[in-house]
C-alpha cells in the first residue's frame, strides 16, 4: 500500500506516509516537557512523522493547564530529550508551536502574564478547565497593540530557533482551531481597524509575517503550518465571506515563502464541525507548491489510502495513535485497534497515557 511507502518531506526522509497528529495531552507539569512525555512519543516513533501537541511560545500563550511550552531553558531541555528519544527509535518529530490568544483562563497562566488577542472579544460559548477551580469562563482579552504583535511573532521565532538547535526536525505553526493566528484570520474574532484587520489579506498578515520570519530564521524546509478552514472549534465563525479567496491567498503566499507543508485539520469528526461548504483542501492544494497533509477519523490503512487518492501526500492519524503505540504494525497486519479512554485524555500521570499496548 502507498501509505506505508517512504516519503521525502523537503529533504527529511520519512519511513512512511503516516503522521501522528498533534493532540493535547496535558501531562507537562508546570508546562515543562518531561520523561513520561519522552516515553509517550518514543513509543509512537513508528509514524513517518510525529507532530507534537500544541506547545506555547510564551507565558501569555499558555491558556490551558499542563500544556508544554518552549520559552525557558528547562522547557527546551525537555524537548531536546524527547527529540533524542524519537530519533533513537528512527523517528522524526516536528514541534507544533502556538499561542492560545483569547482561549485562556487566568488561573492557567503563569504569574505576570495576561490574555491577549487580536480584538477584545471573549470566547463565551464554552468554558475553560482549570486545575484549581474546575470550569471557568474564558478571560476577556486585551486587544494586542503593534508592540504586542511584534513580540508575539518574535516569540514564535525564538522558540523555533531554540527547538531546532535542541534537535527537533522542524516546526509546525498552529494557525488553526481558534488559537491566536486563527483568531487573526477570522473576521468574527478580528475586528481591528489597522493593517492587521479588515479584508482577508490584512487579516492574513499576522500569519504570513510570522511564517516568513520563522522560515528566515530556521529555513523554510523546516516549517509547516496547520489550518482549519470551516472550523467552528473555540467559537470560530466556520463559514464567512470570501473564505475561499482567503485560503487561496494564503496558499499562494506560503508557496512564495517555500515552506514544507500545509496541514488541513478536519474538524468534522472530532470536533462536530459542519460539512465543508467547498472542497477547500483541493483549492489550497491547487495553489500551494509543497506537501499537503490531511486526515480525520482514520482507523484503517484503507481509509488512509483513500485520502492519498483524494490528493493528500501525507495522512495524519489522531486518536488511534493514543491507544495504539504500535499503530503502524497493527495497520499493516490488519489487527483490531484499541480505543482511548476519553476520561483520561487530559489527566496528569501515566494512566491513559503510557498504559496502552
Amino acid at each position: 500500500m502507498k501509505i506505508f511507502e517512504p516519503f521525502t518531506l523537503s529533504g527529511l526522509k520519512l519511513k512512511n506516509k503516516i503522521v501522528m497528529a498533534p493532540m493535547t495531552r496535558s501531562r507537562a507539569i508546570d508546562n515543562i516537557p518531561n520523561d513520561i512525555m519522552k516515553e509517550y512519543y518514543s513509543q509512537r516513533s513508528g509514524a513517518g512523522l510525529i507532530i507534537s501537541e500544541a506547545t506555547a511560545v510564551s507565558a501569555n500563550g499558555t491558556g490551558y493547564p499542563r500544556i508544554p511550552s518552549a520559552y525557558t531553558d528547562i522547557q527546551i531541555e525537555g524537548w531536546k530529550s524527547i527529540a533524542k528519544g524519537v530519533h533513537e527509535n528512527q523517528g522524526s518529530i516536528f514541534v507544533q508551536l502556538f499561542h492560545t490568544g483569547r482561549v485562556s483562563a487566568s488561573l492557567n497562566l503563569p504569574d505576570g502574564s495576561e490574555t491577549i488577542a487580536p480584538s477584545a472579544i471573549p470566547l463565551t460559548s464554552m468554558q475553560m478547565y482549570t486545575d484549581q477551580e474546575g470550569m471557568q469562563p474564558h478571560d476577556v482579552p486585551r486587544e494586542m497593540n503593534l508592540t504586542d504583535i511584534q513580540q508575539a511573532q518574535d516569540e514564535f521565532v525564538q522558540a523555533a530557533t531554540k527547538l531546532i538547535k535542541a534537535g527537533v526536525d522542524g516546526i509546525e505553526i498552529h494557525s488553526a482551531n481558534g488559537y491566536l493566528l486563527d483568531q487573526f484570520l477570522d473576521p468574527g474574532t478580528n475586528q481591528r481597524n489597522d493593517d492587521y484587520g479588515g479584508d482577508y489579506k490584512s487579516r492574513a498578515k499576522f500569519t504570513l509575517e510570522t511564517t516568513k520570519k520563522m522560515a528566515d530564521a530556521i529555513g523554510a524546509s523546516k516549517v509547516g503550518i496547520r489550518f482549519s478552514p470551516y472550523g467552528v472549534f473555540n467559537g470560530m465563525s466556520g463559514d464567512y465571506k470570501e473564505i475561499t479567496e482567503a485560503y487561496t491567498y494564503l496558499a499562494q503566499e506560503l508557496s512564495k515563502i517555500g515552506i514544507a507543508y500545509i496541514h488541513i485539520a478536519d474538524q468534522r469528526a472530532a470536533m462536530s464541525a459542519p460539512e465543508f461548504a467547498t472542497q477547500i483542501w483541493k483549492t489550497i492544494g491547487d495553489n500551494f507548491n509543497g506537501t499537503m497533509l490531511g486526515g480525520g477519523d482514520v482507523w484503517s490503512a484503507e481509509r488512509a489510502e483513500e485520502l492519498l487518492e483524494d490528493g493528500y501526500d501525507l495522512v495524519y492519524i489522531g486518536r488511534a495513535f493514543i491507544a495504539n503505540p504500535n499503530l503502524i504494525e497493527k495497520l499493516k497486519n490488519k489487527e483490531s485497534l484499541a480505543a482511548p479512554d476519553v476520561e483520561k485524555l487530559y489527566t496528569p500521570g501515566i494512566e491513559g497515557y503510557l498504559d496502552y499496548v
